[in-house]
């Protein structure tokens, strides 16, 4: 087994470690992943493993911050699209919500493994994950405020009630409820309700 190069910089040297660890899990699932396994695939020993994390639900941890802080991304950059009205933008949320669970469970099945692991062990990462949601969603609501097109006084708190309301596309193991065209109808029903209270507030 080929040893880290001493001159390999220290935080690229950890996202290497990432990397292996993260298409471990996403391959053969958290639970049944080891840290020797995970030294094997970023080419090093268990041992100088340990120097750089001290446990596999550090590894776990960071990989699953990888994965939210990417959907995340995904969904800002599809909202952001200055040609969308705020109603567009709201519905573009929902539905790339539900368009990434669905892709993430069709090409990475095991990720919902590390979803739980998060859930039930990092309380505060779930946490700050539906705080960056929320920050889209009252971006949203403020540009709506902007164009006229919704009526909201106090735009931080209608956005957290937004997002409540937006848990089953939101959440993965929720995936397997409905097929695509009953996610879909429910999106539209959703979207449709709630963008008639933003408007009448």
């Amino acid at each position: 087994m080929n040893m880290a190069h001493p001159d390999i910089d220290t935080e690229e040297l950890r996202q290497r470690i990432l990397d292996a660890a993260q298409n471990r899990f996403l391959t053969y699932g958290y639970s049944k992943t080891t840290m020797a396994e995970i030294a094997h695939d970023a080419s090093m020993s268990a041992a100088n493993l340990y120097r750089y994390f001290e446990n596999k639900q550090e590894i776990g941890a960071e990989c699953a911050e990888r994965c939210m802080s990417g959907r995340i991304q995904h969904i800002r950059q599809a909202i952001r699209n200055p040609k969308l009205s705020a109603a567009q933008q709201l519905h573009t949320f929902v539905l790339e919500s539900y368009n990434y669970n669905l892709e993430q469970n069709k090409n990475q099945p095991k990720v919902n493994e590390l979803v739980e692991y998060v859930c039930q062990e990092r309380k505060t990462m779930v946490y700050e994950k539906i705080e960056a949601q929320v920050s889209l969603l009252a971006e949203i609501l403020a540009h709506g405020n902007q164009t006229g097109e919704f009526n909201v006084a106090d735009v931080i708190s209608q956005a957290r009630y937004v997002y409540a309301s937006m848990i089953l596309f939101d959440v993965p193991v929720f995936i397997h409820l409905f097929n695509r065209e009953e996610f879909e109808n429910l999106i539209n029903g959703v979207v449709e309700l709630l963008l008639a209270g933003l408007r009448s507030r």
